[in-house]
């Protein structure tokens, strides 16, 4: 099921044992743009409150009524696991130690988003190992950004501004992000649409600002997203039927997509 990310903030975290913290925010990568790990603030759950990284891979269940995601590890091991220092960058350092301390190979150097597959609970395979010391060291920048930080990028169709980026919609199995909600209240009373990362032509990280090969009025006229009413596959079909997009979903014989084909964005540092 796709969901808001921002919806998504403030669950609990929960361990086999114990409650852990609450979520504040979310690391994703912009090469598959998918979310890694889930940022849980442990503030009023421990006597030394710090943040830590949750991973999807840890994950048991999702309490979707009681907004409670259950892991499958235990407070001891979630509170001696490597701690993040607050406005510092994760380095793909920190991911090698973290995935060590768990005992789970690494994410990326695969063909999936997640290791061989396309689920986080894939990499809870040990038998990956060997596959995790052979890709070490490919791939040194984790490409990590902050859902927080990245909320309220501008962006830019083809010929202008259209808004900025107010919230994500992930999908709760692959936490694959689906799409940027961008909120054009700006420009057009009150109207939020979505626009898959997919069709972004570049992105500046340090101007904040992400260019879509979109025309204006394309996005004007473009399905309206209800935030009250779930993105279903029927919303997702008119959305690509009416921007003439392949679809990521498998139809009729065709595999589905295990990864989210971004390479050809550009990323800017300037």
């Amino acid at each position: 099921m796709l969901r808001s990310l921002k919806d998504l903030e403030s669950y609990e975290v929960a361990a086999l044992d114990g409650d852990v913290g609450k979520v504040t925010d979310f690391l994703f990568d912009d090469r598959h743009w998918t979310t890694r790990y889930l940022v849980t603030d442990t503030s009023g759950f421990w006597q030394e409150p710090h943040s830590v990284l949750i991973s999807p891979v840890s994950f048991r269940q999702a309490d979707w009524e009681t907004r409670r995601f259950h892991l499958g590890i235990s407070q001891e091991k979630v509170k001696k696991s490597p701690s993040i220092t607050r406005d510092q960058p994760v380095s793909r350092q920190f991911e090698r130690d973290y995935a060590h301390y768990y005992g789970w190979p690494y994410y990326w150097g695969f063909v999936g988003i997640w290791g061989m597959g396309a689920y986080p609970r894939a990499l809870a395979d040990s038998s990956l190992e060997e596959e995790r010391k052979r890709h070490a060291e490919t791939q040194n920048d984790p490409h990590l950004r902050s859902a927080k930080e990245v909320t309220g990028y501008h962006v830019h169709g083809s010929d202008g501004e259209v808004g900025h980026i107010c919230d994500f919609i992930v999908d709760d199995e692959t936490w694959t992000i689906r799409f940027l909600v961008i909120d054009t209240s700006n420009w057009w009373f009150g109207k939020k649409v979505l626009v898959a990362p997919q069709w972004a032509q570049s992105i500046s990280w340090s101007k904040s600002m992400v260019n879509v090969s979109l025309t204006m009025e394309m996005i004007k006229n473009s399905p309206e997203w209800n935030p009250d009413r779930p993105v279903n596959r029927e919303y997702e079909q008119r959305l690509y039927d009416y921007y003439g997009r392949p679809a990521y979903w498998p139809s009729g014989n065709e595999p589905a997509r295990t990864a989210a084909p971004t390479e050809k964005i550009k990323h800017l540092s300037v």
